[in-house]
């Protein structure tokens, strides 16, 4: 098998988005589109040729398809080893995982994460560095500046490999060893919790549903919860990873997991309730008749670490997404640490995980992480809530009203306005961004905004600035509205819009969270001019 170099011409818009390129399937069954974005990122990967590398994705439509291109050019390429998940398969945490543990230089991940799949849903592909983190931009943006002016690319003529059966082969003067895609993950799983004290709360009657949104992480949360900490068959719940997520949107919220919700708030309802989306790295949680919402969890984990072993000397730091409300913050000045604001996109945490400044981190759009590996984790995230459950000795309700009774309570929403036209939302977010600089000291829906900007981070560790990830309107008592475009999406652009109140100790705490921010969402729409610039009277999807 000799390596063939084939000729190539640029397409337009390969450039990564907060977590790589994702496009629509039909744009990545184009002929050598795949192969350019891979050959792209091959050419700006030093020390490439004689490494290992990683691959796997979230088994949605294309995957195994794309896996054996990338096998072929990574052959090509002068690769020495891949490590491939079985069927072509890997949770991204466990991608993350496996490229930390075989000293691999990265590992290309396939996935589009949330986004729907099948033949007409979406198709991505991301590039994670030799640390198991997302590519930083610095990286991201050569390969973008590469794919403008790639020519050719590198691959082998040769049949695909059988994917499903473990153990190793030749592709030609590459290694490829098929693996067991959970065996690494839940061993690393076993080394950070106290899972004796899971297997005992499982065995005093506790339930809980684990929704895993026929995506990947099925068969990690069946092996973890079922078979090694003793939670009854069937606690698994669309367990089975199916190409097009079984015509469902694998998103864990309260919109796309009605199954998990509705046992959650219906009669005889379980425990405890979670959810994965469609590569495993995000996490809904949910107590009998309670939401938590994803920054309520990052604040109540941080403020119970030490209850599990991984955490049991304590938090170094804690880091957030600037749209995530500022829960965290006030469990973080309790404890004396330190908490850092962030870009949205895990590569951001990276560096602060790799520092050692900070160890547990979480983003508002149901990711919650730690410095096991460097990307979100959301089987890791539903771990970490049973052990702390298990530790305590409390409901999901009851741990609730005890963290707002010590904290105060931050009500907190977003409001997703997806495939809006391009050019309508630039024009939203450019006017918006002139109407900042005066809003300062003025009155707001009753409210007096102390701070109008537009969210821009140096990176403490590296230098590194990143502009524009934001705009945000502060106000004196507290709540905050934040906008962004975001990068996740593949038709038109998503505005999202985030709100939050601050209810301090002895406050309102009982409230339903619309009901709390209503009149934050209402005034968030009049301010940005959602209706006269897109059309829409009401969100897509509001969480």
């Amino acid at each position: 098998m000799v390596p063939v170099t084939c000729p190539t011409t640029p397409f337009d818009g390969q450039k990564p988005g907060t977590s790589g390129l994702r496009k629509a399937v039909k744009v990545f069954e184009q002929p050598r589109y795949l192969e350019n974005f891979v050959q792209s990122i091959f050419d700006c990967v030093d020390g490439l040729s004689g490494a290992t590398l990683v691959i796997g994705g979230d088994g949605r439509y294309h995957n195994r398809t794309a896996v054996q291109t990338i096998l072929r050019m990574a052959a090509a390429n002068g690769v020495a080893r891949a490590v491939v998940g079985r069927g072509g398969i890997l949770s991204t945490p466990a991608a993350s995982c496996v490229i930390r543990k075989r000293g691999a230089i990265g590992g290309v991940i396939l996935s589009a994460s949330h986004n729907p799949g099948g033949p007409d849903g979406d198709f991505g592909i991301k590039f994670n560095a030799a640390n198991g983190g997302p590519a930083p931009e610095s990286m991201t943006d050569a390969f973008f500046a590469r794919s403008k002016a790639i020519t050719e690319y590198k691959t082998l003529e040769s049949p695909d490999l059988d994917l499903d059966r473990l153990g190793g082969t030749a592709l030609g003067g590459m290694a490829v060893e098929v693996i067991d895609p959970v065996a690494d993950y839940a061993e690393l799983m076993e080394s950070l919790f106290d899972m004796a004290a899971i297997r005992k709360l499982f065995a005093s009657g506790f339930r809980m549903v684990f929704d895993a949104m026929h995506a990947v992480t099925g068969p990690y949360a069946t092996e973890i919860l079922e078979r090694r900490l003793g939670a009854p068959a069937g606690t698994v719940i669309n367990g089975t990873p199916l190409e097009d997520f079984g015509g469902h949107h694998p998103d864990p919220n309260l919109a796309h997991a009605e199954e998990l919700v509705e046992r959650l708030f219906g009669p005889d309802a379980p425990d405890f309730g979670a959810a994965s989306d469609g590569d495993g790295d995000r996490n809904m949680i949910l107590g009998r008749n309670v939401f938590v919402s994803p920054s309520d969890s990052l604040a109540v984990l941080a403020a119970n670490a030490t209850h599990v072993p991984a955490f049991k000397g304590g938090l170094a730091g804690v880091a957030r997404s600037m749209p995530t409300s500022r829960a965290v913050d006030r469990v973080a000045a309790k404890l004396g640490i330190s908490c850092y604001e962030t870009p949205t996109g895990w590569k951001f945490f990276g560096t602060l995980l790799d520092a050692g400044r900070i160890n547990l981190c979480g983003e508002e759009s149901f990711g919650t992480g730690a410095d096991h590996v460097r990307e979100k984790d959301g089987l890791w995230a539903v771990l970490m809530w049973l052990n702390v459950l298990a530790a305590r000795g409390l409901s999901v309700a009851e741990l609730m009203a005890e963290h707002w009774g010590t904290y105060g309570r931050t009500y907190y929403g977003r409001h997703d306005y997806e495939a809006i036209p391009q050019e309508a939302a630039d024009a939203l977010i450019a006017e918006l961004r002139g109407t900042l600089p005066g809003l300062a000291g003025t009155d707001l829906g009753g409210r007096t905004v102390a701070a109008a900007d537009e969210f821009a981070y140096t990176d403490p560790v590296d230098g590194s600035r990143s502009e524009r990830q934001g705009l945000r309107v502060g106000f004196e008592d507290g709540s905050r509205i934040v906008y962004r475009l975001s990068g996740t999406g593949t038709s038109g652009a998503t505005l999202r819009v985030y709100f939050e109140r601050y209810e301090p100790v002895g406050g309102e705490h009982g409230l339903d969270a619309p009901v709390a921010l209503k009149p934050l969402a209402d005034l968030a729409a009049e301010l940005a001019g959602i209706v006269r610039h897109t059309g829409r009277t009401k969100p897509d999807v509001a969480t």
